[in-house]
């Protein structure tokens, strides 16, 4: 592969970046050009061109032998970077000539791995996400990490697009490597919608993270009122997790005075102690929430018997 050392590659490049189509297809008919010269970082004419929605400088390059399967140092090609800026009509033509609708954004094991149904997730792109499944993008791919495409759009809150992958089969369950779930990250990220929208598809309502944090236990952690209360409704545990609290424990500890009224009044038990001995009153009390420690210290049942 031929690095862009000659002016009349850097000609092209600049042809590419700027979406000149008028100097691009000079210097390619003047014969002394690479049609996929890079860049110090692996950049080629046809990658520039799709990342800034040049869709003329795509075809023409494409038309005269460039290669989609070229990737950058860091492993995106030019179908990632289309994906990403939500240019349709570029990422049909890619397609079309040819490029890998699932090629990962990786050249080591130290990049993420994602591929361009997961930018188009990512960056909330429906349209680009319908076309590379319908091209044949595997719903169910993993980043290095073990997140899905399913798994990015609940942490990024794209409610539709969310909706969409469900219908297409992804998998509501599916775990990252370090056991979270869509409905845990979108639980800690607070979109109450998406969490409605799995939990109606059968998220596991419980399902905890390696830590032991269940979404009810995240939604507390954060104060994020509506989620909490969805998961409530639909019998989060209040019990003690294996991380050794509570949801209760974590909404007093944080000053999330809401939170802390609505599991109360759900039924959470305020006596509750975790790994450490410690009530949530106490836990708010020596956090200086005396607020909620007022409120859990009235909020506990009268032992007072009468004669």
């Amino acid at each position: 592969m031929s690095l862009k050392d000659s002016p009349s590659d850097q000609q092209l490049h600049l042809a590419a970046l700027q979406g000149n189509i008028d100097l691009l297809k000079r210097t390619i008919d003047g014969g002394r050009v690479h049609i996929d010269s890079q860049d110090k970082e692996g950049t080629t004419p046809l990658i520039l061109a799709a990342a800034n929605n040049h869709y003329g400088c795509v075809k023409e390059l494409l038309d005269q032998g460039a290669s989609p399967h070229i990737r950058r140092h860091t492993g995106t090609c030019a179908l990632f970077f289309a994906a990403q800026g939500g240019f349709l009509d570029i990422v049909k033509l890619l397609l079309d000539k040819g490029a890998p609708v699932d090629i990962p954004s990786h050249l080591s094991p130290l990049q993420d791995g994602g591929t361009p149904l997961f930018v188009a997730c990512q960056c909330n792109h429906l349209a680009v996400v319908r076309e590379l499944l319908g091209r044949g993008a595997n719903i169910h791919a993993t980043m290095a990490d073990g997140a899905t495409p399913l798994f990015i759009a609940a942490q990024n809150g794209h409610c539709k697009l969310l909706r969409f992958l469900l219908s297409k089969g992804a998998n509501e369950n599916q775990i990252r490597k370090d056991r979270a779930t869509p409905l845990w990250i979108a639980s800690q990220m607070g979109h109450a919608d998406i969490v409605k929208e799995l939990l109606d598809a059968g998220a596991q309502v419980d399902a905890a993270r390696e830590d032991g944090a269940t979404p009810l236990f995240k939604a507390a952690h954060k104060g994020h009122v509506e989620v909490a209360r969805s998961l409530v409704n639909h019998g989060a545990t209040f019990e003690l997790l294996n991380n050794g609290e509570s949801a209760l424990h974590a909404a007093a500890l944080f000053g999330h005075l809401k939170v802390v009224k609505d599991l109360v009044a759900a039924g959470a038990n305020v006596n509750l102690k975790n790994k450490e001995g410690q009530t949530p009153a106490e836990l708010a009390r020596d956090a200086g929430y005396d607020v909620i420690a007022e409120f859990l210290m009235k909020a506990r049942p009268s032992y007072q018997t009468t004669v």
